[in-house]
């Protein structure tokens, strides 16, 4: 099924996961859809390894801990989610050198805590890890000890940005 991409949320420079400056980064795009759900999009390299030719779990972890956690943003700007638990089933092998699609989204939501569930889709629509979680609300200001100015946090158009997203699992 297709849906609409409403908004492309903003990467930041230096993370493991959405970092643009990192060498060994995922630079993961996620992109928020009209049905509430958000996706990132991101193609693992050799630098993800684990077995040849496989993703690390830990990679898997990052990626899903990353896009649960953003999925709150969807529902309110100003704050993220700091993980307090997360658990994965890893069901098939994650390819490296191939496009993959991560699907989060928010499945209970309180005052002070979030809840949200994932998965990592492969090319064929297999679902390959997934993942739920259980996060604490924070705006950004509380969660780093250091200045988070706009030169680090920024929307990148790339002009690839597609305006819909085909899920298929």
């Amino acid at each position: 099924m297709k849906y609409k991409v409403v908004k492309k949320q903003r990467n930041s420079t230096k993370c493991i996961v959405c970092g643009l400056n990192n060498e060994l980064g995922l630079k993961a795009a996620f992109y928020e859809l009209e049905n509430g759900e958000l996706v990132a999009i991101f193609k693992p390299v050799e630098e993800h390894q684990s077995y040849p030719g496989r993703m690390h779990g830990g990679i898997s972890s990052a990626i899903l801990d990353e896009v649960i956690g953003r999925a709150i943003l969807v529902k309110d700007e100003s704050m993220w989610g700091v993980t307090a638990e997360i658990s994965l089933k890893y069901r098939k092998p994650v390819p490296l050198n191939e496009e993959l699609r991560v699907v989060g989204r928010i499945t209970k939501d309180s005052k002070r805590i979030f809840e949200g569930t994932g998965e990592i889709i492969l090319k064929n629509g297999d679902v390959a890890v997934s993942a739920a979680g259980k996060y604490i609300k924070m705006p950004l200001d509380k969660i780093t000890d250091s200045e988070f100015n706009e030169d680090e946090w920024i929307v990148f158009q790339n002009g690839d940005d597609p305006d819909e997203i085909e899920l298929n699992y």
